[in-house]
């Protein structure tokens, strides 16, 4: 792998996104096709869980969208991962390396500010505040259902961390505003499960998914990104009780099950990531070491339990399939951010090549999920496509050995 090779699949991924104006389909959005949405089937929440389930993965080998009348919606958190994606391109830019089609630093910078202000205009209405959401709903098996424009806090991290970026590079007073409005989201409409010694943050501000260890770390981190701006020592202190409670709740050989649900206990790749990844901004922005221990034991555990001996992604730690692209994507975050890449770059190397030649189409896109018996190659647009553009500006800045942020 060469960066050039980086460069080659990360360009056609953008000039496909770019084409398509960040729309897309999307996992879950069958539920909203006015053949459900608009009939008194779609209030039952068994046939909705049905259609999601059987539309958005058992009849992946065919895209029934376009019949059941399914539009092309931009995604808040598919737009946060363009536009964090973009500021990575700045970044790599600032430090002298040049990119195609004479893509320059005023080009990228105008990019950053037309989807940063696409991303400002997606917001979602919570109780007392706001964050950011779907535009469909999401049926949650039968326990729980979240109607379009839900704020979640998964939503909304990945919006925080994106504008955050944007505003160490522009200094634009209407970013760093928006991210410290969703602190209000996080501390006053989210609400706090008891568990072990502390708490966990919900998914949304309505009742279900209130169990999740992921999007209690990830609440924790749009804290964190907070604190970071205004130095409210309550954020840091509510940030470390969640952090706190999900490192207990860690698993001895470094796993996470997904939550502590009756339904929750198995263990995937990429929510193992967000895991790392919250851990890690607290150690980056506070300076302390605390939580060493259990981001070694998580990133040993995903390294050496989520690739297989080839190095091929494996959604489930004791299983391959389905091997879906954020296992491809996730990895080249997490090593960057863990500062890991050089140590495994020989693995870095072999999940993109093998992805690149199994999971991106020749139009530039990438598929969903490939199965032992299939591939589900709809090109969801914040699932694969968003996540991709994301994760290979990771892979590009380590590949040219660029280790600082902007922010």
């Amino acid at each position: 792998m060469r960066s050039v090779d980086v460069i080659d699949s990360l360009w056609r991924l953008k000039d496909y996104c770019e084409r398509e104006r960040y729309k897309g389909w999307d996992v879950g959005d069958s539920i909203e096709s006015p053949l459900l949405s608009k009939t008194v089937l779609g209030k039952s929440p068994f046939i909705r869980f049905f259609v999601q389930q059987l539309t958005g993965h058992r009849l992946g080998y065919f895209n029934v969208r376009p019949l059941l009348r399914i539009p092309k919606l931009l995604n808040a958190k598919g737009v946060a991962l363009f536009l964090n994606g973009y500021c990575n391109l700045y970044d790599i830019l600032k430090n002298g390396y040049p990119l195609p089609d004479d893509y320059s630093l005023s080009v990228c910078l105008r990019q950053i500010e037309e989807v940063a202000s696409l991303l400002i205009s997606l917001r979602s209405k919570g109780i007392s505040s706001s964050g950011w959401g779907y535009p469909t709903g999401w049926q949650g098996r039968l326990h729980f259902f979240f109607p379009p424009h839900t704020p979640t806090v998964v939503a909304s991290s990945f919006a925080v961390e994106a504008l955050a970026h944007a505003y160490a590079i522009t200094r634009e007073q209407r970013y760093r505003d928006e991210v410290l409005e969703t602190a209000r989201f996080v501390m006053k409409d989210l609400h706090r499960t008891p568990y072990k010694s502390g708490f966990l943050f919900s998914y949304s501000p309505y009742p279900g998914n209130d169990s999740v260890y992921n999007a209690s770390l990830l609440g924790a981190r749009i804290l964190l990104r907070c604190y970071d701006l205004n130095g409210d020592r309550t954020y840091k202190e509510i940030a470390k009780q969640a952090i706190d409670t999900c490192v207990e709740a860690q698993n001895p050989d470094g796993s996470w099950p997904y939550g502590n649900g009756s339904m929750q206990g198995w263990i995937d790749n990429f929510h193992t990531g967000y895991n790392l990844e919250a851990i890690q901004t607290y150690k980056e922005i506070t300076g302390e070491t605390i939580y060493d221990d259990a981001l070694d034991r998580g990133a040993t555990f995903m390294l050496t339990h989520h690739f297989d001996r080839n190095h091929v992604p494996k959604y489930y730690h004791d299983r391959q399939y389905p091997i879906d692209i954020h296992c491809c994507g996730e990895i080249f975050v997490v090593l960057h951010k863990l500062g890991l890449f050089d140590s495994y770059k020989r693995l870095a190397e072999d999940v993109f090549v093998w992805t690149v030649k199994h999971m991106q189409d020749g139009n530039g896109y990438f598929y969903f999920q490939k199965h032992n018996w299939m591939t589900n190659k709809t090109p969801y647009m914040r699932w694969s496509n968003a996540f991709m553009f994301n994760a290979l500006s990771y892979l590009l800045k380590d590949e040219l050995h660029i280790r600082c942020e902007s922010y």
